[in-house]
């Protein structure tokens, strides 16, 4: 009964994209997860049920929004919306309301249209954006495709520079050394030298911010210059809640005679001789399987699951030494009364359709960082509001709505014998008033509230330090560095045992690359299909 063509060791959405490619070739697969629900980071709660709210209010717990899985063609080849998937379009994707002023910055998924929103405001940056779009765009399109294989040691510049001088796709003719500079500066760097106005730099530095390095990193260009992909693919939210995806992945599985276990932490991976061939559970059920794929974190599978003692010491020290960082942000997850009626735009009829950049300056996301480097969490926070009411009435029913708002930069360890557990609802609180700032109607609205510190987010997913991409997307560790040159093409050194994770190339965010070049990695190793 226990006996599987492949276990995967948790539900998380890359884990579960590996696990369907398996499925739909035949293997008999059995997913473990250690919580009660699944979906990892892509999952979603109901809350709050009272007598005032029977229905209670559907809450994400991870992440909301989905960008980039729908630009790998993903969704389609597995065909989840037979499987209850229903997407609902963000647009504009996101805003940017004008700090103590009036009006907003929309970024439309249709070019044209945000270009008009942009000359409300920064008219001087109008011809700036569509330069700036057109040219990332055409990066973006190579940095896809190799987002969408398994990195080789040829990979980042070598392939880029080949790439620019065989066919141009990239840089027109005579800009490859100055796109090249671009690439390999910091997408602080990159906003400066691109835009003037300075409500256009706030608003785009803020959201290349989720990619998690500083703006000042070296070779974060194009953290921003993937803004030039929203306007091809949007910007979407799954009906009902952000696990909507992860539930239809598992409706596939099962529908293909896969088993998804819940309550099942893996304690262990089984090895023989070299060769995992099973997994061990907290309560010591022993699972059996031909091959072992972990979405859990690359330090949790290696050092913990498998073991040093199945290791030698240069891999053991090399997985040490990968960098998780300290800390990401945190999220408070609310239930409130009405939506945010945003003194910049109170009448707008598009700024709840998608996200709202609530950072006031480049300087005030600069000062937050710098309280970040003191190991303390930001006096100002920069906040990333979410309010998904407002187009999907199935979250919140009973005339209420949901607030989500994401915040940056908040350390995991901090200084000065602060605790995370003494300290988070005080931190909550500073989140919370940033939204009241820009939309003062928001005071005394909030019905209650969902809290996710760093350590809350580290120990409800598994994400260690909080980090929510696992280990730091730094240049160092993207392409064949992530997360080690041995582990990158998602293979270890034990037989049979892979990984699929976002601390896999080519990193976290609602993706699904890893778990696909996964997929294809094992597939194309194990030719055989299995069939029941």
């Amino acid at each position: 009964m226990n006996k599987f063509d492949a276990i995967i060791i948790g539900s998380g959405h890359n884990g579960l994209i590996t696990a369907c490619y398996l499925s739909k070739a035949g293997y008999r697969v059995c997913v473990l997860e250690r919580r009660d629900t699944i979906g990892g980071a892509v999952s979603t709660e109901t809350m709050f049920r009272s007598q005032e709210n029977p229905n209670g209010f559907r809450m994400d717990v991870g992440s909301s929004v989905h960008i980039m899985i729908h630009q790998t063609g993903i969704l389609e080849e597995l065909e989840l919306t037979n499987y209850g998937l229903e997407y609902i379009e963000m647009d504009p994707i996101m805003s940017y309301p004008v700090p103590g002023g009036r009006g907003v910055i929309h970024f439309f998924r249709d070019l044209e249209r945000t270009l008009d929103s942009i000359g409300q405001v920064a008219p001087e940056d109008v011809a700036n954006y569509r330069d700036f779009v057109e040219f990332w765009g055409r990066i973006n399109k190579g940095v896809l495709r190799a987002f969408m294989v398994p990195p080789s040691g040829k990979n980042i510049i070598t392939e880029m520079i080949r790439g620019q001088f065989r066919d141009g796709s990239m840089f027109k003719k005579g800009e490859q050394t100055a796109g090249l500079q671009k690439i390999l500066s910091s997408y602080g760097k990159v906003v400066e030298s691109a835009f003037e106005n300075p409500h256009m730099k706030a608003a785009l530095m803020w959201f290349a911010a989720q990619s998690g390095p500083t703006p000042d990193m070296p070779a974060t260009g194009d953290f921003v210059g993937w803004q030039s992909m929203l306007h091809q693919s949007g910007a979407k939210h799954p009906r009902g809640g952000s696990g909507m995806l992860t539930r239809a992945m598992a409706n596939l599985i099962e529908n293909h005679g896969g088993i998804i276990k819940t309550g099942n932490p893996v304690k262990s991976i089984d090895i023989e001789n070299g060769r995992a061939r099973g997994v061990v559970t907290d309560n010591d059920h022993f699972f059996e399987g031909d091959l072992i794929v972990s979405n859990a974190h690359v330090q949790t599978t290696m050092l913990k699951m498998v073991g040093r003692e199945f290791l030698d010491e240069t891999m053991v020290k090399k997985v040490e030494d990968i960098q998780v960082g300290n800390g990401f942000g945190m999220v408070i997850r609310c239930a409130v009364q009405e939506l945010p009626q945003y003194t910049a735009a109170p009448e707008d009829p598009y700024i709840h359709n998608g996200m709202q950049l609530l950072a006031p300056s480049v300087q005030y996301m600069y000062d937050a960082i710098g309280d970040y480097h003191k190991r303390r969490p930001p006096e100002k926070p920069a906040v990333l509001a979410m309010t998904f009411s407002k187009i999907d009435p199935d979250v919140a029913r009973d005339g209420n709505h949901t607030l989500f708002a994401w915040a940056q930069w908040h350390p995991y360890e901090l200084s000065g014998g602060l605790r995370w557990d003494d300290i988070r609802e005080r931190e909550a609180e500073k989140i919370y008033r940033v939204v009241e700032g820009y939309a003062p109607n928001m005071k005394g609205k909030l019905i209650d509230w969902y809290i996710q510190s760093p350590l809350d987010i580290e120990r409800k997913h598994g994400m260690l330090k909080g980090n929510v991409m696992h280990v730091e997307m730094n240049f160092d560790q993207m392409f064949m560095f992530r997360p080690t040159p041995e582990l990158s093409r998602y293979e270890t050194p034990i037989k049979n045992l892979y990984l699929s994770s976002a601390s896999c190339h080519p990193g976290g965010g609602v993706f699904g690359a890893a778990g696909y070049n996964a997929a294809n990695v094992i597939l194309k190793k194990h030719k055989r299909k299995k069939l029941y």
